[in-house]
């Protein structure tokens, strides 16, 4: 463990700076001068651009990224690393002069990134307040005339008359000097941002100035609903909360209490369902599996970017269900890319690597790779080569424990363990009793969306109308707009059969790609460890004409549900629909923020975030504007069942978008809670166009906390926005 000597040694020297090369591409590489600032909270560097310690989220060592890859040739590995941003963000990649100094940077940012994620709810409160702090100074002297602080309030969205905001500057300003200093503004900021929703909580239970233990207590009891040990649970909320030595004295004042409902234990989550809760020995199919549709793609399906990252970003959020799509490449080697589409290409064994490298840093819970596959036989060989000798004792290979299983191992089964999700020859009882040799299979893949042209689109007919006449002319200019929109039929217009080699038809165990006849041909001739596919149309045809069947359907064995292939932009389908059904892989693109996607977030935020969600027991009931102040609304969105969807809102607050309060009261009924979930979201009103999004948070309505509860809110793609939340008050009824 290094010393405090070493690590303030470390942090001198971000300090004091270092020219590194900032590196976009092959041929784009820039000398710029980097330096840790005075608060070791921002990474400065020419061109007069800064980098916040509180948006980077992880450093990585050596060639970890696309662009350090495609420069592999010219710097060695210990002297590149890469800055991995928060949300959806471009990573810096950087070549440091040496292989030391590279070290310093690599180990004084993961120390200042580790500082971040350990600072209490005070601290993190500080330095959202210096922070503003420095964005208002803007002459840079340490302090703040009544001017800067006008135009702070502007940025922060308080929309407040001159004459009170000059008085409570007035009030502030304790050496009456005309400005504010540090304290005296962190004494306006307290002024300016009296919590009146809290304190009339406070006041309710408390002496106006204290709560004593007791009172806490009772607080805890009827507002919270906790049961257990109140007495000792109120006891060390005033230990932990309380920021006076002589309010700690069995007693919180009104801050304590503030920074209590502020905390995670006042958070509208309930804490004991952030860890693994349920029960991890159940077959696979009986639970939810975070799955991530063509994940190598990091914009649009047509063309986007293919990249490696797009594994690495997914299985940081639990994903545990890869998609690669596989196809003959130059010199032998596999590439992967969305075929028959601009989207660029990468190597199948660069995808291999990163998810060996990245499978079970966030979850230990077993890795589904879903291949669909387009390759040669020859190139099939050098794939399955690829699985085995990157992967190694990794991938599984053969059944957990020799003997023809009746049913599909557990995630605890398989912790560890990368499963292959594609076509094979045979069965599981073929692999333990006979060789099986390469054959002709038919389609060696049935899962192309390209191929699936929705039956329900209203413009099916017409396009394939269309593409008789002008389809050898896609590569005209003037047809580029029907590229997007009809590349698909013209270039899948029927499948070839090809060969299905024994390498890599024996890489696959439990997860035996078919395609789907009927559930009555399901009924009587599938096997437990053969998954089908459906495109989310197909899914909601079954849904409408046989959703007991399908419900039934995924008790035995896995389906997998992908968006559309007209989603040419990435785009979501709600995945709850599907997940009402029973249905386990429900593929989504992770690269695309929205409705879609913070709902799959929300579900996947329980159970230790491990990108297993076990089913419940199934049945089927049939960004704010420039130089305006925000005008915000709440919207409550209740998604499961049919019978349950629902939405209400608040009135929107005129000119208050820093400490709005609605007190308004929202009533949900809700028939099957089990699969409920509750989104949050927060829209800037606006009466002549569409609201503009500013926050949201989605939770399973089983994993709500009752009573006085703070939601912190997130952004479109998903990270915090700090100190952004909503006070709510929350009780559930059981009907009888």
């Amino acid at each position: 463990m290094a010393s405090v000597s070493q690590l303030m040694s470390c942090l001198c020297l971000l300090w004091w700076g270092a020219m590194m090369r900032k590196i976009k591409s092959r041929n784009w590489k820039k000398q710029r001068y980097f330096k840790l600032e005075d608060d070791f909270m921002t990474i400065w560097y020419q061109s007069k651009k800064a980098v916040s310690v509180n948006d980077v989220e992880a450093v990585r060592e050596g060639h970890q990224s696309e662009v350090l890859l495609s420069i592999a040739d010219e710097f060695p590995p210990d002297r590149c690393f890469t800055l991995v941003f928060r949300g959806r963000r471009g990573n810096l990649d950087l070549v440091a002069e040496s292989a030391e100094e590279a070290q310093s940077w690599i180990w004084g940012m993961r120390k200042l990134i580790e500082n971040v994620e350990n600072m209490g709810e005070r601290e993190k409160l500080d330095q959202w307040i210096g922070e503003w702090f420095k964005k208002a100074d803007k002459n840079n002297d340490g302090r703040m005339n009544f001017k800067e602080v006008q135009d702070l309030l502007k940025m922060m969205n308080v929309d407040m008359n001159e004459h009170h905001a000059h008085h409570l500057f007035t009030m502030a300003d304790k050496s009456q000097s005309g400005t504010l200093e540090n304290d005296e503004f962190v004494l306006f900021y307290k002024m300016l941002t009296q919590r009146e929703d809290v304190l009339k909580v406070f006041q309710e239970y408390s002496d106006g100035q204290k709560l004593s233990q007791s009172n806490l207590e009772d607080f805890l009891r009827e507002e919270q609903l906790e049961g257990g040990d109140i007495q000792l649970h109120a006891k060390q909320l005033i230990e932990c909360y309380e920021p006076s030595d002589k309010g700690r004295m069995n007693a919180m004042t009104f801050d304590g209490f503030l920074m209590y409902l502020g905390s995670a234990e006042g958070s509208i989550f309930n804490p004991q369902r952030r860890g693994i809760f349920q029960d991890m020995t159940q077959p696979l199919c009986h639970y939810f599996i975070s799955s991530s549709h063509n994940t190598y793609l990091m914009e649009d399906q047509l063309r986007g970017q293919s990249s490696v990252e797009g594994y690495i970003r997914a299985l940081n959020r639990g994903c545990r269900c890869v998609e690669v799509d596989c196809w003959d490449g130059a010199n032998g080697e596999p590439i992967v890319y969305h075929g028959h589409t601009f989207t660029s290409k990468i190597l199948f064994k660069d995808v291999v690597s990163a998810v060996g490298n990245y499978a079970f840093k966030v979850s230990q819970y077993p890795v589904i790779l879903s291949i669909e596959n387009h390759c040669s036989v020859e190139q099939q060989r050098v794939m399955a080569h690829h699985l085995n000798h990157i992967l190694g004792d990794r991938l599984l290979k053969t059944i957990l424990d020799g003997k023809t299983p009746i049913r599909l191992p557990s995630p605890e089964d398989l912790k560890g363990k990368i499963l292959v999700k594609a076509k094979k020859d045979g069965g599981l009882e073929q692999s333990l009793t006979g060789v099986v040799e390469d054959s002709l299979n038919g389609e060696v893949s049935d899962e192309d969306e390209a191929a699936e042209i929705d039956e329900n689109h209203p413009h099916h007919e017409s396009i394939h109308r269309r593409l008789k006449v002008s389809g050898y002319r896609l590569h005209s200019n003037d047809y580029l707009h029907s590229v997007s929109y009809f590349i698909y039929p013209l270039c899948f217009s029927q499948k070839s059969k090809q060969r299905l080699s024994k390498e890599l038809s024996d890489c696959v165990v439990y997860c035996k790609s078919v395609h789907f006849t009927s559930f009555k041909h399901s009924r009587i001739h599938s096997k437990f460890y053969e998954v089908a596919s459906f495109t989310e149309s197909k899914a909601r045809k079954h849904l409408r004409e046989a959703g007991a069947e399908f419900v039934h359907h995924n008790s035995r064995q896995l389906s997998r549900v992908y968006p559309s292939g007209f989603r040419t932009d990435s785009s979501n389908f709600n995945p709850q629909e599907m997940w009402n059904a029973g249905c386990q892989i429900v593929a989504l693109n992770f690269q695309t923020a929205g409705e879609g996607m913070d709902v799959n977030d929300g579900l996947f935020s329980q159970n230790g975030c491990c990108g297993y969600v076990l089913k419940p027991m199934m049945s089927l009931p049939l960004n704010i504007k420039e130089d305006s102040i925000v005008d915000p609304l709440v919207r409550v969105e209740v998604h499961g069942v049919p019978m349950d969807q629902a939405k209400q809102e608040t009135r929107y607050i005129e000119n208050n978008g820093f400490n709005p309060m609605w007190y308004d009261t929202l009533h949900f009924t809700i028939h099957t809670p089990e699969l409920a979930m509750v989104r949050f979201v927060v829209e800037d009103y606006d009466k002549t166009s569409k609201n503009d999004f500013v926050g949201q948070y989605t939770l399973p309505l089983s994993c709500m906390q009752q009573g006085y509860r703070h939601i912190h809110l997130l952004s479109k793609d998903g990270t915090s926005i700090p100190p952004s939340s909503l006070f709510v008050y929350l009780r559930i009824k059981h009907l009888e």
